[in-house]
């Protein structure tokens, strides 16, 4: 199985469960690497035969920034959810960053697997 990858991908949302961070917005960072066979795309060159990651992260994108969850274990839960279901993908690795989240630390989140290689 081939890996299409999509890192550092920002988006502002509402995320926490205290309550001042239900008032704003904060910087989540996912990082996706997906299961698929590029093969068929490498030999036509063409978009319809591949996984579009563009496609992938502006749907990402449209969620995030509507969603209110508290935990960030639920948002990268969906978001591998639509990942899989929506894009027809049969593995996904994704690691979800909540920025500043902890004042001694520079990255904090959760990194899920969903499905077979």
């Amino acid at each position: 199985m081939d890996i299409v990858f999509l890192r550092g991908l920002r988006i502002e949302t509402v995320i926490g469960i205290y309550d001042w961070e239900r008032e704003i917005k904060q910087t989540v960072v996912l990082d996706l690497e997906m299961g698929a066979d590029i093969s068929k795309a490498a030999a036509s060159d063409s978009i319809e035969d591949t996984l579009d990651y563009k496609a992938v992260s502006k749907r990402l994108i449209a969620f995030v920034e509507e969603s209110s969850f508290q935990l960030v274990e639920t948002l990268a839960e969906r978001c591998a959810q639509i990942v899989r279901e929506e894009f027809n993908v049969p593995w996904v690795r994704l690691t979800l960053n909540k920025i500043g989240a902890v004042s001694s630390a520079r990255d904090v989140g959760v990194i899920i697997e969903r499905g077979e290689r």
